[in-house]
């Protein structure tokens, strides 16, 4: 299995190469005020077709509407993956008021050009795709909107829309809530679209307007000829008040900014779920965002939105019933908002399970029947799958019991729907047999360790942290961050096999009463410690993994850990003589699957490698070294002939995207 080191690897081409062309005046719009500067013009088309200048594309985040993470190629495959070396880097360093390290975002690839946004302020660039020069920049200036805003970073990329004969556009989401349409040719904001460019989303919001913490971290998503944005809010374990700004999602005319339409994500009255928050809790309960990436299938003309949970995280004692339409995946007719059906993945949440990742479109057979199917990986470890066209699982989902609060006020739902397939991706729930166990005497510390918390199944509710029975809180896996996270899996459309990337990582789930004069929230959540007998990590191994699923018979097909063994673990004196497995790190998998292979980043947590998997049984094919962890989602592009694969690295230095490809 090759190893290849970027230290023994020249770089081919560097970013610094002075950049050609004249330099344009900046741009000053209403709304806010932003500057762009037009370094380079953007390079033709490339002609599409033919082995030798053959381009394969990636215009949408993650690859597709249908959000697999998938390209087609297969000029990288088994034999020659070993062979990849850095062709060129972009490097982000003087991006933003300070550098920022990791990066999420994920390239698009049009007409030659990689588009992206970097730095905390989110600027968007374009570099040209075979050298890594930068074209053009721009960048907001927010003022106060910026200093307020809840969501300051890079953002996790950019949409892209052409209707063939207009300009096309780059449309982009700024920390301040702003919409931005850009030329994708010059970068400059398009006059047209809204107020020179901009369009104010602060203006449609419902909630107080003295109290609003509200922004977005995914891309737009653009459906024809409407650009859809969901919000994400600040975070809701220990809000200031239980009134917060609504998560509602807007549509605009992609060329005019005009608003199209909003679904309201807490019903108002008279519309459907209203009578799911109970004592009025609808009128001031706030959150309930789509802040995950969406999907869409334009032959069905529908749009997909993983709806987050409401205020508060943890404590649900201000909004008693299931609340609709929170932490649930909700179809929607993308050009009228309306809803054609939905499905509560969790009821009256009060885990911070909300809905994480973009669903996954993805055609299969099921018991000989062709299905058009949507997959919703969550953080609690499920992937919930249903027919995209009418919301009827694909297999059954049956409401079970579940343990209830004893949280003063907290109402906890009776049961819960568990999906009969595909099986849990990643563990739930917590017990004994769960705990570190590598020798006898590390077992008898971590069950020392655990006598003072509360332990039980998977949906086991946050407890006091003075609870009666003398225990300080409930040991809950998955963790309030997967599980499943942003990240999310990636689909083969050939064979219907979904890949997912986990962390098996506990978090203690606690309450207390809030102080008073701070929030009108009777009790708070208490992020309380994890134990670590003998300095290691309370649960079994494997603590990363990466799984395969056949979705088209709900079933596993393998199993792998996302990478090594920590250092940490294998130099600790307590397993001194002792034989270790592969644990995996603590990291979400990134990953992209290719027509010939599964790619796979360790993850920000985890070490500076690329691997390359065999699709079919997971085994390791070649390992890449990165010049830092992986920080946003790999894609893949052709130019020339050529094959590339994009990502974003970084956490020792500034992010960087490197590009690789074959000598």
């Amino acid at each position: 299995m090759p190893r290849i080191s970027n230290s023994r690897v020249p770089q081919l081409r560097s970013s610094a190469t002075p950049a050609s062309g004249a330099v344009a005046a900046a741009a000053v719009t209403a709304g806010c005020v932003i500057a762009a500067a037009l370094l380079a013009a953007a390079p033709a088309a490339a002609q599409k077709g033919g082995d030798a200048g053959a381009t394969v594309e990636w215009p949408t985040y993650r690859g597709s509407l249908a959000a697999q993470n998938y390209s087609p190629l297969e000029q990288i495959d088994a034999g020659n993956v070993g062979e990849l070396r850095i062709e060129w880097r972009w490097h982000g360093a003087n991006f933003g008021p300070r550098p920022e390290s990791r990066n999420q975002s994920t390239p698009l690839m049009v007409d030659g050009v990689l588009y992206f946004p970097v730095g905390v302020t989110r600027n968007v660039v374009a570099v040209d795709a075979r050298t890594g020069q930068t074209l053009w920049l721009w960048r907001a200036r927010e003022g106060e909107r910026y200093e307020q805003a809840p969501r300051r970073m890079s953002g996790r990329g950019v949409a892209y829309w052409t209707d063939g004969e207009d300009d096309a556009r780059i449309l982009t989401v700024t920390p301040g809530f702003h919409l931005v349409a850009l030329d994708a040719q010059t970068g400059l904001p398009v006059p047209e679209f809204g107020e020179d460019g901009v369009v104010d989303m602060m203006r449609f919001l419902r909630g107080p307007a003295d109290n609003v913490e509200i922004g977005s971290t995914s891309p737009p998503l653009v459906v024809g000829d409407v650009v859809i944005v969901g919000p994400a809010h600040g975070v809701g374990a220990r809000p200031d008040s239980k009134t917060r700004t609504k998560g509602d999602v807007r549509a605009f005319d992609v060329r005019t900014g005009e608003l199209r339409w909003t679904f309201h994500t807490i019903p108002e009255r008279g519309e459907l779920g209203y009578d799911t928050w109970l004592d009025g809790s609808a009128e001031y309960t706030g959150n309930a965002g789509v802040w995950a990436p969406m999907a869409a299938d334009p032959e069905l003309g529908y749009v997909y939105l993983p709806v987050e949970g409401a205020t508060s995280d943890m404590y649900g004692g201000e909004r008693p019933g299931d609340n609709l339409f929170a932490t649930s995946l909700v179809a929607l007719d993308a050009r009228t908002g309306e809803r054609i059906w939905h499905r509560q993945l969790i009821h009256h949440d009060i885990w911070d399970w909300d809905n994480p990742t973009a669903p996954i479109l993805l055609d299969v057979t099921v018991d000989g029947r062709p299905v058009k199917a949507v997959v919703q990986l969550t953080k609690q470890a499920f992937a919930y799958a249903f027919d995209r066209q009418t919301g009827e699982p694909l297999w059954p989902l049956e409401e079970r019991p579940v343990p209830q609060s004893d949280v003063p006020y907290e109402r906890t739902a009776a049961t819960q729907p568990f999906p009969t397939k595909p099986p849990a991706y990643d563990r739930q729930g917590f017990s004994e047999d769960d705990l570190i166990d590598f020798t006898p005497e590390i077992k008898a510390a971590a069950l020392e360790q655990v006598r003072d918390l509360r332990m039980g199944p998977m949906f086991s509710p946050p407890s006091l942290v003075d609870a009666d029975d003398g225990t300080r809180g409930t040991l809950v896996l998955p963790h309030f961050g997967g599980g499943a996270n942003w990240e999310g899996g990636a689909a083969d459309p050939e064979t219907g096999i979904l890949y997912v990337g986990s962390i098996t990582n506990p978090a203690v789930f606690a309450l207390r009463p809030s102080d008073p004069g701070f929030t009108d929230i009777r009790y708070v959540f208490v992020n309380g410690e994890v134990p670590q007998p003998m300095d290691l990590p309370l649960v079994k191994p494997p603590w990363g993994r990466i799984t395969a699923i056949d979705m088209n018979r709900g079933e596993h097909v393998w199993m792998v850990p996302n990478g090594d063994t920590p250092e940490d673990v294998l130099s600790n004196p307590a397993l001194e003589g002792v034989e270790i497995p592969r644990t995996g790190k603590r990291s979400r998998a990134a990953l992209l699957v290719t027509k010939t292979l599964l790619f796979a980043g360790e993850g920000y947590g985890g070490d500076p490698i690329l691997r390359a998997h065999d699709k079919r049984t997971g085994e390791i094919v070649a390992e890449i070294e990165l010049p830092g962890a992986v920080g946003g989602l790999p894609m893949s592009y052709m130019l020339d002939g050529r094959q590339f694969i994009a990502v974003m690295v970084g956490r020792e230095g500034p992010a960087q995207l490197i590009t690789l490809a074959l000598p």
